[in-house]
């Protein structure tokens, strides 16, 4: 059985452009890794309300619900590993209440959309969050390499990271609009 989990990233407008609130996660699965705020959807939980609460747990910021648009379905297989096989119902909002603060798992941060930490990152990360970012609903099956670290494959293919002509990608034909 594949572990449910939800991310949630969070927006905001800043005088030097538009930011993404990511978190730096200091223990358990992802550690030493930015990520967006997430984390496991219990047994009886709806993913937007998983949301809700793992963002009030890992920042102490209040998101509403109702301002939380799914943008992307992501299952990731780990075929070396596969107790870490899961998937990630990704939301986006700029609705929020609070400062950010740091927690035990997570210290959250401000970057700015276009100087990501991509590097610092899971390796999936550079080939879909950019187009979420963009607008583009993203539903894909990620399988990361032996190293549990590297992706080996993308179902549907996204393309590599920036490359023109591919959709949300600057120099690509445009966004596909988010599912209702």
């Amino acid at each position: 059985m594949m572990t449910r989990t939800c991310l949630c990233l969070i927006r905001r407008h800043a005088a030097g452009g538009p930011e993404v609130l990511l978190g730096l996660k200091k223990t358990g699965f992802g550690a030493g890794k930015w990520v967006g705020l997430g984390g496991h959807v219990e047994e009886g939980e709806k993913p937007v309300a998983a949301a809700v609460r793992e963002v009030a747990e890992e920042s102490s910021l209040a998101v509403p619900a109702d301002a939380l648009q799914h943008m992307a379905s992501i299952e990731f297989r780990f075929p070396a590993r596969p107790s870490w096989d899961q998937t990630a119902e990704v939301f986006v909002t700029s609705v929020f209440q609070g400062e950010a603060a740091e927690s035990d798992e997570v210290a959250p941060r401000w970057f700015a959309e276009d100087a990501l930490p991509l590097p610092l990152m899971w390796d999936d990360a550079k080939y879909w969050l950019p187009r979420v970012l963009a607008g583009e609903h993203v539903d894909v099956v990620i399988t990361f390499a032996d190293d549990c670290a590297t992706v080996a494959s993308i179902q549907p293919d996204l393309g590599r990271p920036g490359e023109p002509g591919r959709p949300g990608v600057p120099g690509g034909p445009g966004r596909e609009s988010p599912r209702p």
